[in-house]
């Protein structure tokens, strides 16, 4: 990338079983993931905000992402391979959601498993705080942490959302 570019945002739609999701790149990788209620505007206001000004609408720079997303929803991806750019994730959270991207596909951990390996065994509502902020769901699967006991918990992309990945992933029991 040219100077000019190399602090710029790229994005562009991505189709999903949900609707419209909506993406941004940065040169280092995956930022953002946005589900269809956020308005594309709300979303680019804030990643000018906090990353760069400079924002591009540039399908192809997310071909990798939509790939990979079109795969994992088809069933024909277990793992995602993108890089991804943790610029909107601060420490405590950022190691919450590394741990939780190493869950493997068609499993899950609790809250308590999560915040324990991330350095913090009592801080199970603050991992739960760091995975509903969560800026790039589904690529880092924080669908894939439950409450204790394997109840669901919350998600922020909603309750029916995470069951939907859950069983797409085969994981999701009669109880949940």
């Amino acid at each position: 990338m040219n100077g000019d570019l190399e602090n710029a945002l790229s994005y562009a739609p991505v189709d999903s079983p949900f609707g419209t999701l909506h993406a941004a790149v940065t040169r280092r990788g995956l930022v953002r993931v946005a589900f269809p209620e956020e308005h594309p505007d709300t979303m680019l206001e804030r990643l000018a905000r906090d990353l760069s000004p400079r924002i591009v609408q540039a399908p192809s720079m997310l071909d990798p992402v939509r790939r990979e997303l079109d795969e994992y929803f088809s069933g024909r991806r277990r793992e995602f391979g993108l890089d991804l750019d943790w610029a909107l994730i601060g420490p405590f959270a950022r190691r919450v959601l590394k741990m939780t991207a190493a869950i493997p596909y068609g499993a899950h951990l609790s809250y308590g498993e999560v915040a324990a390996e991330a350095g913090s065994p009592r801080g199970a509502r603050a991992a739960g705080n760091a995975l509903g902020s969560n800026p790039i769901p589904i690529v880092i699967p924080c669908h894939r942490v439950l409450h204790a006991g394997g109840r669901l918990g919350g998600y922020g992309g909603g309750l029916d959302r995470k069951r939907y990945l859950l069983a797409l992933e085969g994981s999701l029991t009669p109880r949940m």
